[in-house]
């Protein structure tokens, strides 16, 4: 599904912030090796994580999903001086692309790798998280959540992304489904959660901001 039409993605494109040369680049790495090079954040997604983290100031940030490393150095570009960034990928053989273009970014020393299930990472980080972006597993998004609230504190921001899959969150679902059924608890999780409050944004395949309370 479609929610708005390639001419106003691209009006839309045009008319926010530049994409960094440097990210430009990774995004033609990503389509020319990787599988499945659509789940790249991508320009105008990866602008709304750049300016959020700005205006956030996050001393340290926690990502889950790095796939090849887009949305961590956008992530990034918000970070306080001294602060981390540190990003779980479950692919082992996406590490050193990863590692190549954080190096790249200037961003390196701040961005610290994790590679293997992060529900068996986060409690291991004994860190206070002032922003977190969930974007690995659909089936395990109220796992995760529920594992990174555990490392935040009032006022941290927690994102989510690909909330609206496609548009199959308004959909009739399939039994064999199980993705789009836990995107769908979790959404109505995260509205009537009383620990967060929450706005969905319809930004590329559906953003949500989580604040905690």
């Amino acid at each position: 599904m479609h929610f708005l039409s390639p001419l106003l993605e691209n009006y839309i494109s045009d008319n926010s912030e530049a994409e960094p040369p440097l990210l430009t680049e990774l995004t033609r790495e990503t389509h020319l090796k990787v599988i499945q090079p659509r789940m790249i954040t991508g320009h105008f997604q990866g602008r709304v994580l750049s300016l959020l983290s700005k205006l956030i100031a996050p001393k340290n940030i926690l990502e889950i999903g790095t796939y090849t490393g887009y949305s961590a150095i956008c992530l990034a570009e918000g970070l306080q001086k001294g602060g981390e960034l540190h990003t779980i990928e479950i692919n082992e053989e996406l590490h050193q692309m990863q590692r190549k273009y954080f190096d790249k970014s200037g961003f390196g020393k701040q961005i610290i790798q994790h590679t293997g299930d992060a529900l068996d990472i986060i409690p291991s980080l004994d860190i206070c998280f002032d922003l977190v972006f969930i974007d690995a597993q659909k089936v395990n998004y109220d796992a995760y959540f529920e594992a990174v609230i555990q490392k935040t504190k009032s006022g941290s921001t927690i994102l989510s992304d690909n909330v609206l899959w496609s548009g199959k969150v308004v959909e009739p679902v399939a039994k064999s489904d199980k993705a789009t059924a836990a995107l769908l608890e979790y959404n109505a999780k995260l509205k009537n959660d009383e620990r967060v409050e929450t706005v969905l944004l319809p930004i590329r395949d559906g953003l949500t901001l989580s604040r905690v309370l």
